[in-house]
């Protein structure tokens, strides 16, 4: 498909991979209109040039009235967290995602990428696992949302009249990220960033542009019916990968602790943050996702898409570093200082 000219169409619009998509999208000629539920995202977006409308995806007046005349939609839209009600896990990332693909095919949009997550294949995987692995829920919302969403959508897929790219990413992590660099160096700078087994479990990171550019990829080569795990391709730690944080910072540390133990600490502490009101800064159920065992195979993204991961880990760390430091959740570096 050639890009420049075509209309986008973005759920979650506002978001970290939804605003860069929107960037990048408008970098190529497209035009961008776009849908979020939060009033601040539709800020953000509008500030980025983009047509941007508050609403639910849940709701089909304005899933249709997003999707209409577009000729590509992204949906973006859902909740990412470790735990939470199944029934809002199911309402928004299951409904929500079925709502606007069937607007989409409604409207005659031509392609429907969706973005899913590598946690399709749940905890317990095989390492180097490849799109034609397994899917598991493992008895989590999150994980079996992802699942029952791509077999909504795949559903619907009609080679030329309505086609379906599913899109499986690792841990997406670049400026403006909340998960993978907010959370990160707010916790170390508080002295609570501690990983349970030694920080082995494999962080499988994306910079969010080696993502787009899969996306964008997928798009021109007409990828259409399949799924695509798409990571950095390279192993990596949870430990070295906050490390980089550590360093940002110049000081603190990583603690580290038998998951067991820290299954018994996050429990209490989490009753003690609610019994005050506010949110935990670790669940339980977060364990599950850093003792992950091993790798997603990107082997499929090589061959069928020609994606190669463009920016590596150490460029990356330098993007976020700049914008921490731009934010304020760094001090500024001596070298700008000096400048001014």
């Amino acid at each position: 498909m050639e890009l420049r000219d075509r209309t986008l169409a973005i759920t979650g619009v506002g978001g970290f991979i939804g605003l860069r998509m929107a960037e990048r999208a408008q970098a190529v000629g497209m035009r961008v209109r776009g849908l979020d539920v939060s009033p601040d995202a539709v800020a953000r977006a509008a500030r980025a040039g983009v047509d941007a409308r508050l609403g639910d995806t849940c709701d089909p007046d304005a899933a249709h009235a997003l999707c209409e005349g577009a000729d590509v939609v992204l949906h973006t839209a859902a909740i990412v967290r470790e735990s939470g009600s199944w029934a809002e896990f199911r309402r928004v990332n299951v409904e929500g995602t079925h709502s606007v693909a069937l607007a989409a095919r409604d409207a005659g949009v031509r392609r429907f990428v969706h973005l899913s997550s590598v946690m399709v294949y749940g905890f317990h995987y095989a390492d180097g696992v490849a799109e034609d692995g397994p899917l598991r829920g493992d008895g989590n919302p999150y994980c079996q949302t992802k699942i029952e969403s791509e077999r909504a959508v795949l559903a619907l897929h009609a080679p030329g009249r309505f086609e379906v790219i599913v899109i499986r990413p690792g841990d997406v992590y670049g400026p403006g990220s909340i998960p993978w660099v907010v959370r990160p160096i707010e916790l170390i700078g508080r002295g609570l960033m501690i990983l349970p087994d030694g920080g082995r479990g494999a962080k499988n990171h994306v910079y969010v542009d080696n993502l787009v550019d899969a996306i964008l990829l997928a798009l021109e080569r007409d990828a259409t019916g399949e799924a695509f795990n798409v990571t950095d391709g390279v192993s990596t730690s949870f430990k070295e990968y906050l490390e980089h944080f550590v360093r940002m910072r110049g000081r603190g540390r990583i603690r580290t602790a038998p998951a067991p133990v820290l299954r018994v600490l996050f429990t209490v502490v989490g009753a003690l943050s609610h019994a005050v009101g506010k949110e935990p800064p670790a669940t339980p159920e977060a364990l599950r996702f850093l003792t992950r065992p091993g790798t997603y195979s990107i082997a499929k993204a090589r061959r069928v898409l020609g994606y190669e991961p463009r920016v590596s880990i150490d460029e990356g760390m330098r993007r976020v570093e700049a914008w921490l430091r731009r934010e304020g959740y760094l001090p500024p570096s001596p070298v700008t200082e000096r400048a001014r």
